[in-house]
């Protein structure tokens, strides 16, 4: 009866180990569906007008996703002509912005298909379309450094106007203006004096003369504004402006 007993414990503990055994190599053939959205770029997409900006989307997905589709459309869009996708390898898509979308926050879909062509598994992304603006032109007219001769050591006065074209010239006001000289026989421009422009876009600046050379006003410029660069002005230096 022991051998018995004995027998009958051991098949079935050989008959659990065989079940143990089918599920695990079940289990290990099983494939976890995975897909990921894994990057933008760039993000944001900053379009500049009259051109067209490419922004590529780079997806993750497991080996049992044999389909990969994107659609990509503004958040909250419920009626838009769909943006046209271009299938790269490995699941990375090419989409083109220009202008003429919709600026602000947009929404990337991924959908993943299996062999059989029934969905399996979706993602979605965020990311922003943005519209560079376009900045307008300026200039710096009028520019002045007087008197043209001078004995050195006295000082020598700048004066202009910054005006940016908006429907026509008109003054620019607040805004910081360089003054940079050059050396006669010199290829180097050296700064010499700073100046805030006033009501009309007007500046007023000095310096102090010490060698013959030229002169000249710079605007660099800001997030809405062109830099600008005045015409140059020369000016003689003579002399010492003390006696012995």
């Amino acid at each position: 009866m022991r051998k018995i007993a004995l027998g009958i414990v051991s098949a079935l503990v050989g008959g659990a180990m065989l079940m143990s055994g089918a599920s695990t190599a079940s289990a290990a053939t099983k494939v976890d569906t995975q897909l990921k959205i894994r990057d933008i770029d760039p993000n944001p997409v900053v379009v500049e007008p009259g051109s067209e900006t490419t922004a590529y989307f780079d997806i993750g997905a497991s080996s049992d996703v044999k389909k990969v589709e994107l659609s990509v459309a503004p958040e909250g869009a419920r009626t838009l002509r769909a943006k046209d996708v271009k299938d790269l390898e490995g699941w990375r898509f090419a989409v083109g912005f220009t202008e003429g979308d919709p600026q602000g926050k947009w929404q990337a879909t991924a959908v993943a298909f299996d062999s059989a062509g029934k969905q399996i598994a979706t993602d979605t992304a965020f990311f922003s379309v943005e519209l560079e603006k376009s900045k307008s032109e300026t200039r710096i007219s009028r520019f002045s450094a007087d008197p043209y001769k001078i004995r050195k050591g006295r000082t020598i006065e700048f004066s202009g106007r910054l005006q940016v074209d908006d429907d026509g010239w008109e003054g620019v006001r607040g805004e910081k203006v360089n003054v940079y000289f050059r050396a006669n026989g010199s290829s180097g421009w050296k700064w010499v004096a700073s100046a805030k422009t006033k009501w009309g876009g007007k500046f007023y600046a000095e310096t102090r003369a010490y060698k013959s050379g030229s002169f000249r006003a710079v605007f660099d410029g800001n997030d809405e504004l062109d830099g600008a660069k005045s015409r140059t002005d020369s000016v003689r230096v003579y002399g010492s402006w003390w006696r012995r």
